[in-house]
């Protein structure tokens, strides 16, 4: 059974009131993720990481051992920016490239053991940003917000730009 918001893309829901709802959601959307990323900037930074490496990096904790073309396409950052982030996070000994067994010519981008200790840190300390960011709602209201987010990408993922 199709969901509502998706058979639905074309008019908002009645019970939504027309007034600037989608530009009013929007910029708290956007708010949100960039309040979020500049305070997570801001408890790594005694850490000596920047956005972008730790962007890298909490990817390849997910995906260890991509190769440096596929993650940049993932990250939608250019091959070249990409090789300078790797550089860096090679020179603080957090990654190292290795060759493909598949495919000597591709190189992977694998998480050393001080990148999986510095992943930890990073855990730890997203998890008590999360928690006071999150001050105020229930387990259930987080559970709720999580699953309206998730739906809100899957709808945002299915988007057909040709019929907007």
């Amino acid at each position: 059974m199709a969901n509502k918001a998706a058979v639905s893309k074309d008019a908002p829901p009645k019970s939504v009131a027309p007034e600037n709802w989608d530009q009013r959601l929007g910029f708290l959307m956007h708010d949100v993720s960039r309040l979020r990323r500049k305070v997570f900037d801001e408890v790594m930074k005694p850490e000596g990481i920047t956005r972008s490496q730790w962007w890298v990096m909490a990817h390849l904790s997910r995906h260890d051992g991509m190769s440096q073309s596929d993650l940049a396409d993932v990250l939608d950052l250019g091959r070249a920016a990409l090789g300078g982030l790797v550089d860096r996070l090679e020179a603080l000994g957090f990654v190292r490239r290795g060759s493909d067994e598949q495919d000597r010519r591709t190189k992977l981008v694998l998480l050393t053991p001080e990148g999986r200790a510095m992943i930890e840190r990073m855990r730890v300390k997203s998890d008590a940003m999360s928690e006071a960011i999150l001050q105020g709602l229930t387990v259930e209201q987080r559970h709720q917000l999580a699953d309206m987010l998730s739906l809100v990408k899957r709808n945002l993922l299915a988007f057909d730009t040709v019929r907007a």
